[in-house]
């Protein structure tokens, strides 16, 4: 029952975000959004609930579960660019979870990214461990500018 709810909050934020681009200096057509764990199943979900042209440009799902309210995971033609990064020594075993949204992506012919760390566990994000999973965020802000998501609004 809290998904709904979630998606319509995530919705809500895109839609302030970009509402608010320019008091905030970004440009409106390069709001992304990214997610972990949980959080990014609520970026899975919503790219599959947004109409054409209210989808998010870009996101970024890191280590992700797929429940059974996104099944079937069938990603539409318009879904924006997106960036996945797991560890294959994840503890809720979200690895395969994060390459099922990879394979979809690619089935549904739209741009993504896959990373998949040997080791890192659940919930790496920022904590820094000295492997190599550490690097996934210049991985994605590399991703970010060579989509051109970084550029500035003229």
């Amino acid at each position: 029952p809290v998904s709904p709810l979630a998606v319509a909050d995530g919705r809500s934020a895109l839609n302030y975000v970009r509402a608010h681009a320019e008091e905030f200096g970004i440009s409106p057509q390069r709001v992304g959004v990214i997610g972990f764990s949980a959080g990014a199943m609520l970026t899975i979900s919503l790219v599959m609930t947004s109409p054409e042209g209210a989808e998010p440009n870009f996101v970024a799902p890191l280590y992700t579960d797929v429940n059974a309210l996104m099944r079937p995971l069938a990603i539409p033609r318009w879904a924006p660019p997106a960036f996945i990064a797991t560890a294959s020594d994840d503890q809720l075993g979200f690895a395969p979870l994060s390459t099922e949204v990879y394979n979809a992506w690619l089935a549904a012919r739209r741009p993504v990214e896959l990373h998949a760390y040997a080791q890192g566990g659940h919930g790496f994000a920022m904590r820094q461990q000295g492997l190599p999973v550490d690097t996934w965020r210049e991985r994605f802000e590399e991703w970010l500018r060579f989509g051109g998501w970084l550029k500035r609004p003229q």
